[in-house]
């Protein structure tokens, strides 16, 4: 099977990422035989520059005609191209892992566990309004979207660990939450091989500092997801390595966590380890969909080639404490990618 792979490289250290980044994809092409194509889309603040939009339609298109996206950060128009994709693909799953890796700094040496995020609903749904002095925001929850973001996690539980806690505030909300809580808490009588658990959220981010190691698979609302998931990623080493899943019924979009540092961008010493690794999620994803296990295996040989070279610490980048370049990092990675081939 042939697949076209859409590329957004994204606004600031996005590009030098993806420079890193395009490189593996095709080396992993070569090694397994994969048939890849790489097709490169615009969208962003420079695409806003130069075509007056950050997300025209012809990219839009060639996304529909593709089989995934590979996205890099984007910088004051993700609102207008991340959020909106989400809401046209219906991506309703924003899946980040925070896993403990070689060399970087970690609170707890075997932290592995994944946020299971609702995407499309909620608070940022950007149903905002202004009635006189009083500025009101509705937090939208279906039980549609409950029960499958909930389906989502146990199912990624049972290829785990077998734990899901669900994470809410229904002593407070008790509506909006109490419909999230009530969901998962049904639905987990489908799933009695997944211990099942819940926790309000403010317990939940005390916990992933206190013993992040005891977390599996956490699922939760949009908004809770979202800060809950950058505290996770603080706590493996920060969101400069922290990669993302966008995924729905028939798409998904992969993006690093993190924006597009503006500050570094250019100077070519971005850590390009997010986009590697929300590469590696592409791979597991479309392995999965299209029962390829060329792909599985793609996924597993890029997720191991990087943790070989963090293993190696002449090749960190400056924000783990190294010297190398972006380009040195990504060169590595491929290093490895043929040593790990050859050894199969």
């Amino acid at each position: 099977m042939k697949y076209k792979i859409a590329l957004i490289r994204g606004d600031g250290i996005g590009p030098e990422q993806a420079d890193a980044t395009i490189p593996l994809i095709r080396k992993l092409s070569e090694l397994l035989e994969l048939e890849i194509e790489v097709v490169e889309v615009e969208a962003g603040d420079e695409c806003l520059k130069r075509r007056g939009t950050p997300l025209p339609d012809e990219t839009i298109e060639a996304l529909k005609s593709s089989h995934a996206c590979l996205k890099g950060p984007v910088g004051e128009t993700a609102a207008d191209v991340i959020v909106k994709l989400r809401q046209l693909f219906d991506l309703y799953a924003n899946i980040r892992p925070a896993r403990s890796l070689p060399n970087v700094p970690s609170i707890k040496p075997n932290i592995d566990l994944v946020i299971v995020r609702e995407n499309t609903e909620g608070l940022y749904k950007g149903y905002e309004y202004m009635l006189d002095e009083v500025a009101v925001g509705l937090r939208v929850i279906t039980r549609r979207g409950c029960e499958r973001i909930a389906r989502y996690g146990f199912e990624l539980a049972k290829k785990r660990r077998r734990k899901l806690v669900a994470v809410h505030k229904a002593n407070v909300m008790k509506i909006t939450c109490g419909l999230f809580a009530k969901v998962c808490r049904s639905l987990s009588k489908e799933y009695p091989e997944v211990s099942y658990s819940e926790m309000y959220v403010d317990a939940a981010a005390m916990n992933l500092i206190r013993k992040p190691e005891e977390f599996d698979v956490i699922v939760t609302t949009n908004m809770f997801g979202d800060i809950l998931s950058d505290e996770a990623a603080q706590i493996v080493g920060g969101l400069g390595l922290a990669p993302a899943a966008n995924i729905g019924e028939g798409y998904a979009i992969f993006e690093p966590v993190h924006g597009c540092a503006p500050d570094i961008a250019g100077r070519g010493i971005a850590n390009p380890t997010s986009l590697i690794l929300s590469a590696a999620m592409m791979f597991e994803w479309l392995g999965g969909r299209h029962s390829d296990r060329k792909c599985l295996e793609a996924s597993k040989l890029l997720t191991r080639a990087v943790e070989e070279t963090l293993r190696e610490r002449r090749f960190l980048t400056p924000d783990l404490g190294g010297g190398a370049s972006t380009i040195d990092f990504g060169g590595r990675v491929e290093y490895f990618l043929q040593t790990l081939s050859n050894a199969r």
